[in-house]
């Protein structure tokens, strides 16, 4: 689990048989799904402003359908050598 302080909760009961270890502060080969939201920031969401909320919503699906139509993309992004030899 990483450490944002979102994802925490201390209603959460943790099953007597799971072990939740918190990830380092900085881990992308941990967690590959951060260097999928850092591929979103560079080359889809750049440095721009929208005019509203409204105007958002397209541009919010963008990174979806980039990344469900090019898997390439998506293995190439997160495939770390522990990851592609558990496979």
């Amino acid at each position: 689990m990483d450490g944002a302080g979102n994802h925490r909760s201390d209603d959460l009961v943790i099953p007597a048989n799971i072990m939740l270890h918190p990830l380092p502060p900085y881990s992308p080969e941990l967690n590959p799904q951060e260097n999928l939201w850092d591929e979103i920031r560079e080359k889809i969401f750049k440095n721009y402003a929208l005019k509203s909320m409204k105007t958002s919503m397209p541009s919010s699906t963008r990174p979806h359908f980039t990344f469900k139509r090019n898997p390439a993309l998506v293995k190439s992004i997160t495939s770390f050598p522990y990851i592609v030899r558990s496979l």
